[in-house]
C-alpha cells in the first residue's frame, strides 16, 4: 500500500532538501478512530446555533465564547444578524463586572502588570478577561504581537480568558469590536475586565469611553517624564502607576510618582468625586499590586454610592450608539461607487493642480450629499 504524501500547497521553486516540505499527519481522536461509520460523521462539531451560542457564553465555555467573540468582529454582512441577536439575547447578564482600561508609554511593561495584576486576582477567586489589542499590520490587518504569547502564566490560570485582537488600524488601538466583546465577557461570568491598549496616543479617548476605571502606566529613566506622555492622557487618567519599582530602581520611581503627584494636584480630575493619584509597583516582583486593586475597588464602590458609575456608563452607551450610526454612515458613504467614482475625479484634478484643495473638498461634499439623498 502506497504511503500517503503529505506536502504544502507551494513551495519555491529553487527550493533544496533542507527546506521544510514535510507536513506531519495528526493525532487521530480515538473516540473518532473508534467509532462506527455511521457514527464517525456526527462527531465533529456541527454548526453552532443561536441558542448553542447563548447558553454556551452564559455557561462560561470558553470555546464558545472565543467563536462568538470571532462572530462580532466578523465584518461578513452574513455574520451581522447572528452577532446582533446574541448580544441582544446575553444584555440581561451584562454590566456587573468591573471595567479597567490600561495605557501606557512604550517600555511601561503594560502585558507583564496585566498578567501579574490578573493573576493575583484570579487566585482571589475573581474571573478575569483580558482584552489585549495588538497593533495590526498594515497588509493583512492582523494581529502582529499576539499578548496570548506575552501572557504564559496568565493564560495558565482557569478562571482567566485572553483575547487578543488585531487593532485593525483603528484611532487607539480599539476596535470597533470591543465593547461587544466586553458584553460577550460579562455575560460568560467574568468579574474583571481589563482593556490593554497599543500605547499613548490621541485615540485613547476611546479607551476612557468605555471603561470605568482609566489606568496610566509609566517608567523612570526617561529623561523629561512628560515628554514620554501626552499631558491630556494624563487628564483622562483615573490613576498613574510607575511601573518597574524594583532593583537600583526604587528610589527613582518613588521621586517619580511625586513629581506626577505634583502635576496631578493642578489638573482637574478625571472622575468628579474622585482623587488621581500616583502609585508605585513592580509587576516583575509582584509588589504594589494588590494596593492598585484595592483602590479600584475603592473608586467603584465611591462611584456606585454617589450613582456616578451608573451615570458613565449610561452616557457611554449613547456615544457608543452614536458612534455605530456614525460608522454606517460612513459605511454608505464610502461603499457608494457613485461616491467611489467622484472621489477618483476630484483626486485626480487635485493631483495635476487644476482645483484647490478647498474646492476639491466642496467638490467631494456635494458628491457626498447627492449619494445621501439619493439624487
Amino acid at each position: 500500500m502506497a504511503t500517503k504524501s503529505y506536502k504544502p500547497e507551494w513551495i519555491p521553486e529553487d527550493a533544496d532538501e533542507q527546506f521544510a516540505t514535510q507536513v506531519m499527519p495528526g493525532i487521530e481522536d480515538p473516540t473518532i478512530r473508534k467509532a462506527r461509520p455511521a457514527e464517525r460523521a456526527a462527531v465533529p462539531s456541527a454548526k453552532l446555533t443561536l441558542d448553542d451560542y447563548i447558553q454556551g457564553v452564559l455557561a462560561g465555555d470558553r470555546m464558545i465564547l472565543a467563536k462568538a467573540i470571532t462572530l462580532i468582529e466578523s465584518n461578513a454582512p452574513r455574520h451581522f444578524e447572528m452577532a446582533q441577536k446574541i448580544t441582544q439575547a446575553i444584555l440581561p447578564y451584562t454590566g456587573h463586572s468591573v471595567r479597567v482600561g490600561i495605557t501606557g508609554v512604550p517600555g511601561a511593561g503594560k502585558s507583564t502588570l496585566i498578567e501579574a495584576l490578573g493573576s493575583i486576582l484570579c487566585r482571589q477567586d475573581h474571573k478575569v478577561a483580558v482584552l489585549a489589542v495588538d497593533p495590526s499590520s498594515s497588509i493583512s490587518r492582523g494581529s502582529i504581537l499576539g499578548d496570548k504569547t506575552r501572557m504564559e502564566n496568565l493564560s495558565r490560570e482557569p478562571n482567566a480568558f485572553i483575547r487578543p485582537s488585531p487593532s485593525g488600524g483603528t484611532l487607539g488601538g480599539v476596535t470597533r469590536k470591543s465593547r461587544e466583546t466586553m458584553m460577550l465577557c460579562e455575560a460568560a461570568g467574568y468579574d474583571v475586565l481589563l482593556v490593554e491598549t497599543v500605547g499613548v496616543g490621541q485615540g485613547e479617548t476611546t479607551v476612557r469611553s468605555m471603561v470605568d476605571f482609566f489606568l496610566v502606566a509609566v517608567i523612570t529613566g526617561a529623561g523629561d517624564e512628560l515628554q514620554g506622555i501626552k499631558k491630556g492622557i494624563i487628564e483622562l487618567a483615573d490613576a498613574i502607576v510607575v511601573n518597574k519599582a524594583d532593583g537600583d530602581n526604587v528610589q527613582r520611581a518613588k521621586n517619580t510618582r511625586a513629581e506626577y503627584n505634583q502635576i496631578l494636584h493642578y489638573l482637574r480630575p478625571a472622575t468628579e468625586g474622585w482623587k488621581t493619584q500616583a502609585y508605585t509597583c513592580s509587576a516583575l516582583e509582584g509588589t504594589g499590586l494588590q494596593e492598585i486593586w484595592n483602590m479600584i475597588t475603592e473608586f467603584v464602590s465611591t462611584m456606585n454610592a454617589s450613582g456616578l458609575l451608573q451615570n458613565r456608563r449610561r452616557q457611554q452607551a449613547w456615544q457608543w450608539a452614536q458612534d455605530m450610526a456614525w460608522q454606517h454612515v460612513q459605511n454608505r458613504i464610502y461603499g457608494s461607487e457613485n461616491v467611489a467614482s467622484g472621489m477618483r475625479q476630484i483626486s485626480e484634478k487635485l493631483l495635476h493642480e487644476e482645483i484647490t484643495a478647498t474646492m476639491a473638498a466642496q467638490s467631494l461634499i456635494e458628491v457626498i450629499e447627492k449619494e445621501l439623498m439619493g439624487k
